[in-house]
């Protein structure tokens, strides 16, 4: 794991998406069903991939569910149909963290990112509700390609939490 954040300004970034509530022991058998739903609906609707998947968590509950959406970086916005929705990853400066390894690991990369946050004073976009912590740019972007790379401990996932005030 790359323990040295860093801070970034992006632009606006069109995606398609499948979002859906799961429990943490259901994320692996989610991202096995939704990635390749995912990526069949792009080969079937003519859409070309414009960088690599990623996890958008719009809610947080460790406990019971999690919000969250399974995307992929689009050109422009795309039609929708079925399950798969256009979305777009906000403007603005995001806190980043590389994490090198498999995926269980993410929950630390997580956690050190959040107390690098905390101690350097970044506010982050969230917030406290009723059904869990809220974000408005909460994403994890999946850079290898475990068909490609079967080594986990080489695989690299880039963290990313935007700020308050963009």
């Amino acid at each position: 794991m790359d323990l040295q954040p860093q801070i970034y300004h992006r632009a606006a970034q069109p995606y398609a998406g499948i979002r859906t509530s799961v429990t943490m022991a259901g994320f692996p058998q989610a991202a096995d069903t939704l990635f390749p739903e995912l990526f069949g609906w792009l080969q079937e609707h003519g859409v070309v991939a414009a960088g690599p998947p990623f996890i958008r968590y719009h809610m947080i509950d460790m406990a019971a569910e999690l919000d969250v959406e399974f995307g992929v970086p689009v050109g422009a916005t795309v039609p929708e149909s079925g399950r798969v929705r256009a979305g777009v990853l906000p403007p603005g400066r995001y806190v980043t963290l590389r994490h090198i390894g498999p995926y269980y690991g993410l929950v630390e990369s997580n956690a050190t990112l959040l107390r690098w946050a905390s101690k350097q004073g970044i506010p982050l976009g969230r917030w406290d509700t009723e059904g869990g912590e809220a974000w408005r740019g909460r994403v994890e972007h999946y850079l290898t390609d475990p068909a490609e790379e079967p080594d986990s401990a080489k695989w690299e996932v880039e963290v990313a939490y935007l700020t308050n005030g963009g």
